[in-house]
Parts: C-alpha cells; structure tokens; sequence
C-alpha cells in the first residue's frame, strides 16, 4: 500500500443504487454484493482510496448494512486500522431525529460535526455501483491544479437502457455532463438522449469547507440531492471542472448488467484491464485451495477458493465454497458463497446467492438475456 497521505478524506455512499438490483439487495447493500468471484463491489473504491493515501474514510450506510460491516471489520485488510482516522461506518441517521436518508444531503448533513472537525482539505465522495481500479491521486492533483470548486468525474458511454427504464420506475438519478474546455455548463438529470454520452461516474471532490457550507444551506432548505440541487443549479457560481476517466470500469445498472459484467471479466483482457493496476484488498478467509477431483472438467472460469469440483464448469464465476458434485453441468453460471450443485444437474446462465442448494438430476436453465436469478438459502 502506499504510505504517503493524501489530504483528502473519502466518504462512500454504499446504498446509493440499491433499487436497481432488487434481487441481490434484500439482506445486503450495493456495496457488499459479491464480485468477479472473491471480491465485493465496495472492495474496489474503498481500495482505490486506500491506494491513493486516503486513509480517513467513512461509509455512510442506510439499511441492510450488517453484511457490510462483517465483510469490512475494522478495517485490517485495507490498513485502516488507525487511532486518527481509518474505518468508519455511519450508522442510518439524518440530525438528531434517527431516520433513513434520502439522498447525498441528508446523509452528509449527518455527519456535518464530523467534518467541521476533520483536518484534511479536501473531500472525495463516491458510490459502490461501479468497479473500478481508480488513481484518486491524479484526480486529486487535476482539481488542485485547475482551481475548481467541484471536480466531477465522467465516462463516455451510451445510457444503458436499463438506467432508463429503471429511472421510470423511481429506482435512482443519474446524470450526464454538457462539458466545454473542461468545465460543466450543464447536468442533465435523467436524460434519454442516444449515443455516446458524457457519463458521470458519481466520484466528486471539492474542499472540505465547501461541502460543509453547501450541505448547511441545502438541508435546511428541504434538499435533498448534491448533484440535482446543489451543483446543477449552481454551475454559473461554482467552478465545476470535468474529469474524464478513460479506463476500464464495469457500471453495475441492473441484474442482467450485473451478471454481464461478471462473465466479461472471464476476457483475460478485461481482468487484466482491472487488475492490472493496484491491488484490490478483500476480507480474507482462511481456506483449502479449490480442489478438482479426478474427472473434472473447468474451461474459461474464474474460481475463489475452497470450491470442490467435480463436475463440469464452463464460463463460470465461482465463489468461495462452491461445490459441483459429480456429472453435473454448469455453464455460463455466477454462484455465491457456499452453493452446491447436486450430482448429475444441470446449470445453464444461473446466479445464485449465497447457500443455495441445486439438487441433484435437477435442470434449471435461464438466457444470456435473463438469467435466472435463486435467492439466499433456497433449495431448487
């Protein structure tokens, strides 16, 4: 890890895109939903701070939290475990009423003690949709150098049809940038416009003294989005300055995204478009190398470790704990932690959440357009 601080604190929203994923969210958040097969979402924003000598970082939870808090502990894995600074978790409540926020405002207004008395100059905010091996470093250094108000990081991509179907059904804002010789003259809140567009990443910085500033004049208006009350109204006061990142990232918009995004990592050119920078910290758990019993048969798969396999597995990402029993079949399948698959089944484009039992001679089969998706514990 890279020792030399950086003077910035990061605050992460892990609940901020919950509703696009309904399936994978009932017990857990956005943030500790399993990825590319070791990993959790929030393991790569929390380790690109981490990377980049953030070390005062605060997870501003909402609901379904406790995963989370199991998954992070006190922080080891990531060296966080510090007497100034370090983890964080901030349990749901806006003011002194206990309540669930809303949006970005109500939850940073929470905290507003907290941040009045940090030392760090600048604050980094971010949320756990995307994966993403991110140098906050040089975007640190880019706003410092431009003499920004806001930094706002962005992409070039289509709008997933998802995000807009999604949008019709209340299920989350997004936001695309109108950028002219690198600053923001426009935020365009839930746009349908096609094409390539200029896509916001949902990763900010700005002083620290600002954001206390601007979350104090907008709760107590009744605001409640940074990005929709605060920065798009504001774009002829405030300097907002673009940064377009231009590397690997997998957005996370809804479950077929999800599990699209899993398989494309199983292109060694992806993973290692990922991968290939940083080191990514997970929660370890201590067990057996997976093992395969004579018989076995793995092509093109991504497997953590502690999986007995003795069946076939095809396009597949595995989880701890896996285990595919003799003569069955699983092929193009995301399976979580501790999933059995009796003998003889059969697994065709399959997630499973964690625990699930597919019994034995069973077929079950989804599309590369729906893929099925078994929730926790169950037994099909």
């Amino acid at each position: 890890m890279i020792n030399s601080n950086a003077n910035a604190l990061g605050i992460i929203f892990p609940n901020s895109y919950d509703a696009l994923v309904p399936e994978l969210v009932t017990e857990r958040l956005m943030a500790s939903i399993p990825f590319a097969s070791r990993y959790r979402l929030v393991d790569f924003i929390l380790s690109s701070m981490v990377n980049s000598g953030i070390d005062n970082i605060s997870l501003i939870v909402r609901k379904n939290y406790h995963s989370l808090m199991d998954h992070l502990g006190s922080g080891r894995e990531w060296d966080l475990t510090c007497k100034n600074g370090g983890l964080n978790i901030v349990p749901p409540f806006a003011e002194k009423s206990v309540k669930v926020y809303n949006g970005r405002i109500e939850a940073l207004a929470s905290i507003l003690e907290f941040l009045s008395s940090q030392k760090e100059e600048y604050v980094v905010m971010a949320d756990t949709n995307i994966a993403v091996n991110f140098d906050f470093k040089k975007l640190i250094n880019a706003h410092t150098a431009s003499g920004a108000d806001v930094t706002v990081v962005y992409d070039e991509e289509e709008i997933p049809e998802s995000a807009i179907e999604n949008q019709s059904n209340n299920k989350g804002l997004y936001y695309t940038f109108d950028i002219a010789d690198g600053r923001v003259n426009e935020i365009k809140v839930n746009s349908k416009e096609t094409g390539v567009q200029n896509f916001s990443m949902n990763i900010y910085i700005l002083s620290r003294k600002l954001l206390v500033q601007q979350i104090r004049d907008a709760y107590v208006r009744g605001y409640v989005y940074f990005e929709r009350d605060i920065l798009a109204p504001n774009l002829d006061k405030l300097n907002v300055q673009a940064y377009k990142y231009d590397g690997y990232m997998a957005r996370i918009s809804d479950l077929q995204s999800y599990f699209h995004q899993n398989m494309k990592l199983l292109d060694e050119k992806n993973l290692d478009a990922l991968f290939s920078g940083e080191t990514i910290y997970t929660k370890v758990r201590d067990d057996n190398p997976t093992r395969y019993i004579k018989g076995a048969k793995a092509v093109n798969c991504m497997v953590a470790d502690g999986c007995v396999i003795e069946g076939e597995i095809e396009n597949c990402v595995l989880s701890r704990g896996v285990k595919v029993a003799k003569g069955a079949k699983v092929k193009n399948c995301i399976l979580m932690q501790d999933t059995v698959v009796g003998e003889g089944a059969t697994a065709e484009y399959i997630i499973t959440d964690k625990n699930v039992t597919i019994s034995a001679n069973k077929e079950i089969k989804g599309t590369d357009t729906f893929p099925v998706y078994i929730a926790k514990k169950q037994t099909v």
